[in-house]
């Protein structure tokens, strides 16, 4: 199965770099190329990717903005944004993840990383890394962490309690930075029960993917960051 890529950046001469080592993929091939945002979800609209690769800063509509609006239109469900950043700690990171976003990736990213994301991203999985994810940490440090009413929008810290306990304990070694090997490791249960947990925990919530469990994590106050 061909994985449909839509490649957004404002910057001609990454999208041709992108567009090359996509295209040389077996399995992958790109639908599309956007220089805004605007473009980029109009074509996401026309050509139904499976996998955008968003930049974050662009002229006019912006990334975010254009994943806040793929995100939301029910048309496009299936589609998966990746954004990259020029540095992996970036001030709209955060904001990109509760967008919609399934992950990020810094633009200086080997080339087998980056098909690697593309590939992650269209399985349905979170393009989460621990060091990522780390980073999503510290902004929320940097961001005055904890749960309040304004930090938490969508309502979660209600929703958590239709989760199990061992929903709860799966979403906290999410919010870690953990895989779900990693998680049965420590656990001591299979990773298929894991994932099990995982996707029972994204329904209830209303989390696309786990990129959104490890900000609803944070904003219900479940996980609260640490200062080492």
């Amino acid at each position: 199965m061909t994985i449909r890529v839509l490649l957004a950046d404002d910057q001609t001469l990454l999208r041709s770099a992108f567009h090359v080592l996509v295209d040389s993929e077996p399995d992958m091939e790109v639908v599309g190329e956007a220089a805004d945002g605007a473009e980029a979800v109009a074509l996401a609209r026309s050509a139904r990717p499976d996998v955008v690769l968003m930049d974050i800063r662009m002229p006019g509509t912006d990334g975010l903005a254009a994943t806040r609006t793929i995100s939301a239109d029910p048309d496009l469900a299936g589609v998966r944004v990746v954004m990259l950043t020029t540095f992996e700690v970036d001030e709209y990171v955060v904001q990109s993840l509760r967008a919609g976003a399934s992950g990020f990736l810094g633009k200086g990213a080997e080339p087998e990383e980056l098909l690697s994301a593309i590939r992650i991203a269209a399985a349905g999985d979170a393009l989460l890394s621990p060091a990522a994810t780390k980073g999503l940490i510290a902004t929320f440090l940097a961001q005055g962490g904890g749960a309040t009413a304004e930090r938490d929008p969508g309502g979660h810290t209600e929703r958590l309690s239709a989760l199990t306990g061992r929903e709860r304990e799966v979403l906290v070694q999410v919010a870690g930075g953990l895989s779900n090997d990693e998680i049965a490791g420590r656990l001591q249960v299979s990773p298929l029960t894991v994932k099990t947990h995982v996707n029972r925990a994204m329904a209830k919530l209303g989390a696309r993917d786990r990129a959104q469990l490890v900000v609803i994590a944070y904003e219900s106050g479940l996980v609260r960051p640490r200062v080492d």
